[in-house]
């Protein structure tokens, strides 16, 4: 089963664009503007505060 996982090696942030993209197989620079689009036309404070949630709720890749 595959799991999501905040990227170590892809962020700018966080990693959770990284991570998103790492999951979905897709390039992260698409994933980060549709994020930017998302945020500006939701409002920004609705954007920053699930782009937050998402990083404290997804959980770093462990190498165990």
């Amino acid at each position: 089963m595959k799991k999501m996982y905040l990227s170590d090696s892809d962020k700018i942030i966080g990693g959770v664009c990284g991570g998103v993209a790492e999951y979905f197989e897709i390039d992260s620079t698409l994933i980060r503007l549709i994020t930017v689009v998302g945020t500006v036309f939701t409002g920004f404070f609705a954007g920053i505060i699930i782009y937050i949630v998402a990083m404290v709720i997804v959980p770093k890749k462990t190498f165990f």
